[in-house]
């Protein structure tokens, strides 16, 4: 049996199964060969094809597209470079919106997880996953939505980079029922908890668990479009004990990686034994 052949494996219903099975194995289609304008912009070439005060080459759709029209300055180069304009323009045109409608307020209401990607002043880039009871996510409105921030391991990682640079990207994924995704971009903000209160007073107050938001993130929406079910798996919640609210090492995960041990070129050995000390012991 080939990997095209296998059978795939899980609860999905039938009329799933056989929308996924349907198109079998895939092929490699012959795209058509690139504008002689755009014949050199292939990713390796990209960059030594600057001009040489270091701008980048023109948008080359910045004619053609309406102004506002998704999607980057790269975006549009690749898909002239690759011939998917045709079919780019189209999932413009027809799945990304500038807000959120009903359905997508609906979907985000229901999610109990989202991946959440940040970026620094330089383009360094971090992604992290946020959880929470269905609807920890708070559409504030079809333009704005929130989540929270709760205690944590102190690096703050996210919201550091939110501070330097105010895009995001969220990702929420229904992998249990409709196996869709929904990608939300946008400019975030860091509010405090008692200050978003004031103003929107909708903000929950019964929290699972006792946990008590120190902040939210509250995010202006600029994109928000599909992402396809073709490759999301399905998965099945299982009921599980956890030690909420632990700062036991060990109950929230331990050295699973082993890293402990590892060099690294910020730490210093002595360094690392004193880390391992109580506070009081290095005073």
């Amino acid at each position: 049996m080939t990997p095209d052949t296998l059978v795939p494996t899980g609860i999905a219903g039938p009329e799933l199964l056989e929308l996924e099975l349907a198109e079998g194995a895939p092929s490699l289609p012959h795209a058509p060969a690139p504008s002689a304008q755009f014949a050199d912009r292939s990713p390796a070439a990209a960059p030594t094809d600057r001009p040489r005060d270091g701008d980048p080459p023109p948008d080359p759709l910045q004619d053609d597209l309406p102004r506002g029209m998704p999607g980057s300055q790269g975006e549009h180069l690749l898909q002239c470079a690759y011939g998917t304009q045709d079919r780019a323009r189209r999932f413009y045109t027809q799945q990304v919106l500038d807000r959120l409608n009903p359905a997508m307020i609906e979907f985000i209401g229901r999610m109990d997880m989202a991946f959440v990607a940040t970026a620094d002043s330089r383009g360094e880039c971090d992604a992290s996953l946020r959880c929470g009871p269905r609807g920890f996510i708070q559409v504030i409105d079809d333009r704005h939505l929130a989540y929270p921030e709760y205690r944590g391991n102190g690096v703050l990682a996210s919201l550091g980079n939110i501070s330097e640079n105010p895009h995001v990207g969220i990702l929420l994924v229904d992998f249990v029922t409709d196996l869709i995704g929904l990608h939300v971009n946008g400019r975030a903000r860091i509010i405090e908890d008692i200050d978003l209160r004031l103003t929107y007073p909708e903000l929950p107050d019964d929290f699972e668990r006792g946990r008590t938001p120190e902040r939210w993130v509250v995010v202006e929406v600029e994109e928000a479009y599909i992402h396809c079910r073709k490759h999301i798996p399905r998965m099945v919640p299982v009921v599980r004990n956890r030690p909420w609210g632990t700062d036991d090492t060990k109950r929230k995960g331990g050295d699973y990686f082993n890293a402990k041990a590892e060099p690294r070129p910020w730490v210093i050995p002595e360094d690392a034994d004193r880390a391992d000390q109580p506070v009081a012991s290095q005073l």
